[in-house]
């Protein structure tokens, strides 16, 4: 009886035990330091393109980490940069490949009603190790396809950082 009692306890301890890991979850995000860093270089680009924009990381729940805005970027150039990463982020993939999935019918193109969601080139994922860490947004250059090389630009500096 009294061994069956002591199986039984190392039963239940070895169940909570597993439990307990079970209610944790771990997971990587991008670090502010790097997010500063990605976005500054973005905007360091832009700059040298002659473009005024602003540039937004954000980590992989969609809250912005920076918000960088040159003085001359549009009054809706933050709130654009924004969506663009959110989109990117949500959806996992690049928004101008979103596009591109929308214009070739293999997504639905009402996606681009959802809210917060802004179908426009410029939002692009941060991925390391198969994670996603956040995401960076540029809006304000005269075309989404200039958004999205500043934004590249800024992802490129610390693609080396976020390998692991």
């Amino acid at each position: 009886m009294k061994c069956a009692i002591i199986i039984a306890a190392a039963a239940l301890l070895a169940g909570a035990s597993g439990r307990a890991e079970d209610a944790i979850v771990t997971y990587k995000s991008l670090a502010p330091d790097i997010a500063f860093e990605m976005a500054r270089a973005a905007l360091e680009q832009c700059r040298k393109d002659g473009f005024q924009v602003a540039v937004v990381a954000i980590d992989r729940f969609g809250q912005p980490l920076v918000v960088l805005r040159d003085r001359y970027a549009g009054l809706g150039a933050i709130s654009t940069a924004t969506g663009k990463a959110w989109t990117a982020v949500n959806f996992g993939r690049n928004t101008s490949e979103l596009i591109k999935s929308i214009q070739s019918g293999q997504l639905s193109a009402g996606l681009a009603n959802l809210p917060n969601v802004v179908m426009l080139a410029g939002g692009m994922v941060v991925q390391a190790g198969g994670s996603t860490l956040g995401g960076i947004g540029v809006a304000g250059a005269p075309g989404g396809d200039k958004d999205e090389s500043c934004a590249k630009a800024g992802l490129s500096a610390v693609q080396d950082k976020l390998e692991f």
